[in-house]
């Protein structure tokens, strides 16, 4: 009979999750895991399987969570069009801030991910392609909608400005990386919430 696991399996995936996160998967190395998850290297391996396979759990967890609160926000039809994009841009500024260490940014997992690994490890090019694609639409629906109340004035194409203020929003986490301060991030993100006025 199996001995039972005495330790919290999803406590050990958040925590490998931040490890991943602040270090990228290359420069995680298994004992970072262990001391991360205060697992030793033999549970890591029997819950887990592989460090990759951990990975691809620890960044699931992390962009089901991420794109469950920017969907909520989104896809509240009881604020108009423009409120609930103002609202996900200052929800990404916030997210820069409670993440910091030395006063920059880790970043976002999945923008983190997309540079390190996206061309050359299908299973995370394929979890971030979904996620993008479920993003994309949310923000593509709100724009339609804002489009159609005269919320948002640009006669762009809705799919088009999605892609922009995804771009947007990827290169905010990259500047925050490099040490952009609140100020900074707000700017950009009123200036791309401008163009859809033009």
């Amino acid at each position: 009979m199996a001995r039972p696991r005495t330790f919290d399996e999803e406590r050990a995936l958040d925590a490998a999750m931040r490890a991943f996160w602040a270090n990228g998967y290359e420069a995680t190395s298994t004992q970072d895991l262990c001391e991360a998850t205060g697992l030793g290297r033999s549970s890591i391996y029997n819950t887990f399987s592989s460090k990759h396979a951990l990975f691809q759990r620890a960044l699931a967890r992390y962009i089901d969570t991420m794109t469950a609160t920017q969907l909520a926000i989104l896809e509240d039809a009881g604020r108009p069009p423009m409120e609930r994009l103002r609202a996900v841009f200052a929800r990404i500024v916030d997210s820069e801030f409670e993440c910091r260490e030395d006063e920059h940014s880790i970043g976002c997992l999945t923008v983190n991910t997309t540079v390190e690994l996206a061309g050359r490890d299908p299973e995370s090019a394929e979890l971030l392609a979904r996620d993008l694609a479920v993003r994309l639409a949310a923000i593509s629906a709100v724009i339609r909608a804002g489009q159609s109340s005269g919320d948002i004035t640009s006669t762009r194409d809705a799919g088009d400005l999605a892609r922009f203020l995804n771009a947007v929003i990827g290169g905010m986490r990259i500047s925050a990386q490099g040490g952009a301060d609140r100020a900074t991030l707000t700017a950009i993100a009123e200036t791309a919430l401008d163009s859809l006025a033009h």
